[in-house]
């Protein structure tokens, strides 16, 4: 028996929002101080450190559980799977349900709860429930969703990362130009096919990088200071990334039995295409190797960070040869990974 992605689908919303739309925004610094640089010269700065020149926002009248419902129908379709045949539905999110405005996050009934509603599943033997991992959720939860396969708990599972984290940024802060709207889906299925997940890594780093990134009060100091937004100390976050994120990935490498030279792709969370090319250099360097031309294809440029839902829609654009000049076939090799709030950390290794 392998476990094997045997159905995908995501939701990337129609709101495009270009760099040029934040020309009007007044960024400040913490202290609440106007920051020097002009809005031009921010701009030019975040698209030389992040790749990002465009990112996606979710319509005014959707939320994120109603993005992850078009994700997983379509994956369920792509698998050609009954839906009242799922064992476990899996939403991996940060911030529940926030209508276009409000300050409030709705995470009752769970967001997989209400997915399993929309699509209209009957079954009470589907459990249905989400996860908060931070970024690295999505593959969390394809983990968890093997472990239920292995232990003879189920033979399908719907795994969801999904976020609409335009719903939580403040708009005077820089970092706010990151974040952006999705949703991935997957469905994980026992079966005889050659191939599936070879190997899994994951850790939690709390003791002194619990609070990286955090929920804080707007940099407009005239706001009020009880509305939070989603907030980063970028330079920590990077740092932490380049020493462990590579190190992880070797390890889950170096326990599938796959040699470095039979990864054909990496699919790594679009936080940051700066930091994702130097995790990948010293993930390389590890191996007294050169980082192989085309092997990490990339989304964040016209997608920006949408969170949980980075990779499983990075992964979904690939199978559909939506992303220019890559691809991915029956057999190759690919390895998963990501780095989030937590600071959780986590990869895969697969064969198509």
């Amino acid at each position: 028996m392998n476990i094997k992605i045997t159905g995908s689908g995501s939701y990337i919303p129609n709101l495009k929002v270009t760099n040029q739309d934040f020309s009007n925004h007044k960024f400040l610094n913490e202290d609440g101080s106007v920051f020097n640089s002009s809005n031009d010269v921010i701009a030019h700065k975040f698209v030389e450190i992040t790749g990002i020149q465009e990112r996606r926002y979710a319509e005014e009248g959707m939320v994120n559980s109603d993005m992850a419902f078009i994700a997983a129908k379509k994956a369920i379709e792509n698998s050609k799977i009954d839906p009242e045949t799922l064992d476990y539905i899996i939403f991996a999110h940060n911030y529940g349900d926030i209508k276009h405005n409000s300050i409030q996050s709705d995470t009752v009934p769970s967001l997989a709860t209400r997915v399993k509603h929309l699509l209209q599943i009957q079954n009470p033997k589907c459990v249905a429930y989400d996860v908060l991992f931070g970024c690295p959720g999505w593959i969390e939860g394809v983990i968890q969703a093997q472990a239920f396969i292995k232990a003879g708990m189920a033979k399908k599972c719907l795994v969801i990362g999904s976020e609409t984290l335009s719903r939580v940024v403040d708009k005077h802060d820089r970092d706010s130009m990151i974040y952006s709207d999705g949703a991935g889906a997957t469905v994980i299925e026992a079966t005889n096919e050659e191939g599936g997940i070879l190997a899994h890594e994951s850790a939690t780093f709390a003791f002194d990088e619990a609070k990286y990134l955090f929920f804080g009060e707007s940099y407009n100091k005239e706001l009020n200071s009880d509305v939070c937004y989603i907030k980063m100390y970028g330079r920590k976050i990077y740092e932490f990334a380049l020493n462990n994120v590579p190190k992880a990935m070797k390890e889950c490498l170096d326990n599938s039995g796959i040699a470095i030279n039979q990864v054909k792709k990496i699919l790594i969370h679009q936080a940051n295409e700066k930091m994702d090319e130097a995790i990948i250099q010293r993930f390389y360097k590890l191996y007294k190797q050169s980082v192989p031309e085309g092997i990490m294809p990339m989304s964040i440029h016209e997608l920006g960070n949408s969170s949980v839902a980075t990779v499983p829609t990075l992964y979904d654009l690939l199978l559909n040869e939506k992303i220019e000049n890559q691809s991915i076939n029956k057999g190759d090799v690919i390895l998963f990974a990501s780095v989030g709030a937590g600071m959780n950390i986590n990869a895969i290794v697969y064969r198509m």
